[in-house]
């Protein structure tokens, strides 16, 4: 699954770390979301959604 985090952390001018303590998760998760070698669970991706302002959708693109 590709996502929208990398651009939306950079916009906001956070770091891994600190999208990862406003979320609860280590740096090394969040790098692994971006890099799309980890998908969040449904309760994180809801999460980085409210955080963001963004729906689910708009910020994780499912790609078959």
């Amino acid at each position: 699954m590709n996502s929208r985090v990398r651009e939306l952390r950079e916009v906001q001018g956070w770091s891994q770390a600190t999208l990862g303590e406003r979320l609860g998760v280590s740096r090394q998760t969040i790098n692994s979301i971006e890099t799309g070698k980890y998908d969040p669970s449904l309760p994180l991706a809801f999460q980085i959604a409210r955080l963001f302002g963004e729906p689910i959708e708009a910020i994780f693109l499912f790609e078959t």
